[in-house]
């Protein structure tokens, strides 16, 4: 068929992004300095007096430095082979906090 309407591979549900299996080294160093840039914004918040209940729960999250590999570049899922997938995997992964996983997986 020819004209506008034509098939390809995205209009006949192709590969539409490639999303690599496993973080890049660069995309690593990254997701360190995003979790580094948000410690020093709740330190920052945290040293100028102000309360609140998400401030309270932003101190609770473990920071950078403290947090295993498997938790910085990994999250729980209960559908993947080993309950683990890749951070990167999620949607939305660099704006959300990510920083807690059940205990022992």
């Amino acid at each position: 068929m020819l004209g506008a309407f034509r098939a390809s591979n995205v209009n006949c549900s192709g590969l539409l992004w490639k999303t690599p299996w496993k973080l890049s080294v660069t995309r690593k160093a990254n997701v360190r300095a995003r979790l580094k840039k948000v410690d020093a914004v709740i330190e920052t918040v945290r040293a100028s007096g102000v309360q609140c209940r998400s401030l309270a729960q932003a101190l609770e999250l473990p920071k950078e430095h403290e947090m295993p590999a498997k938790d910085k570049y990994t999250v729980f899922s209960k559908h993947e082979k080993g309950y683990r997938k890749g951070i990167h995997k999620v949607p939305k992964w660099t704006r959300l906090t990510l920083r807690t996983n059940p205990k022992g997986f």
